[in-house]
């Protein structure tokens, strides 16, 4: 079998895939779809131990209703559940998380920080369809000619980045408002937290977590995980600095305000520059064919 046999063989699996899982997400019968999701709330919040782990997040206690006796029913992050679901970063009392777990399987229960998140279980015939896609690129440039290269890839992100690039203007805008409206609050780092991870080849890396700790202007304490802002994170134990966080969500803090409002002006332009690059690759392609 020559290779347009196997490159048949690799479209038809991939397409196989991709829609029997777009099928299975029309007819609403994914894992994600299945799963049932319930808003719980945060009824304690413990504080991180000095020189732990980060993993398994905050440690949280949360209680919520049970969708169906409307039991009550309360659970935690810590112990068996500390590294299963999303990390919660920030918690405050009273702070509203999503709880998710397979019908009929409580005890297999999820975090995340968005209640309403939901997904459909795209992810693998998104990743199919991407595949097949780059398997028909990679054979058009063997069979035709390196043009069509630019033309496949160059082209599809150049419509990508001209339906995204308004949508990120207002976005960024909304970004630079919201930072200039945050709300200054003293704050202290109650913890640095280490992982240590080791590669295939041996090597070892340690990643380093601060965990502040505030009090919101109207009385809320909140513990997060700071993953930038700090100088010298591994020795900043103990050190008191300034947050800037949004009145309707403490969980959008900033340590360096001004760092971000720069990288916040940037995003524009680089994302501009990156389209007018895709799209003049496209272009070269279409007129070297």
């Amino acid at each position: 079998m020559g290779w347009h046999g196997y490159l048949a063989l690799w479209c038809g699996v991939l397409g196989a895939v991709a829609l029997v899982g777009y099928g299975r997400s029309l007819a609403g019968t994914t894992r994600e779809q299945r799963a049932v999701r319930v808003t719980g709330r945060i009824e304690q919040v413990g504080a991180p131990r000095h020189g732990g782990s980060r993993r398994g997040g905050i440690p949280v206690v949360v209680s919520y209703r049970e969708p169906s006796g409307g039991a009550r029913v309360v659970v935690t992050n810590d112990g068996e559940h500390g590294e299963q679901g999303e990390t919660i970063t920030a918690a405050w009392t009273g702070r509203e998380i999503g709880v998710r777990y397979p019908r009929g399987r409580p005890h297999d229960y999820r975090f995340t920080s968005d209640p309403q998140a939901g997904g459909r279980g795209l992810g693998l015939p998104n990743t199919a369809l991407f595949l097949l896609y780059a398997g028909l690129v990679v054979a058009a440039a063997v069979d035709r000619g390196w043009p069509w290269a630019l033309i496949g890839v160059c082209g599809p992100w150049a419509l990508v980045g001209v339906c995204y690039l308004p949508g990120n203007v207002r976005d960024t805008r909304q970004r630079r408002e919201r930072l200039a409206s945050m709300i200054a609050a003293e704050g202290r780092i109650v913890a640095v937290l280490r992982d240590v991870t080791t590669d295939a080849e041996g090597s070892t890396s340690t990643t380093v977590t601060p965990v502040v700790a505030f009090t919101t202007r109207e009385g809320t304490a909140v513990t997060a995980h700071c993953d930038a802002g700090v100088p010298d994170p591994a020795d900043s134990y103990g050190r008191h600095l300034t947050v800037h966080y949004p009145a309707d969500d403490p969980a959008g803090f900033v340590l360096d305000r001004t760092a971000r409002q720069r990288s916040v002006r940037s995003d524009v332009a680089v994302n501009a520059v990156f389209l007018v690059l895709v799209a003049a690759a496209a272009v070269t392609g279409v007129l070297l064919l």
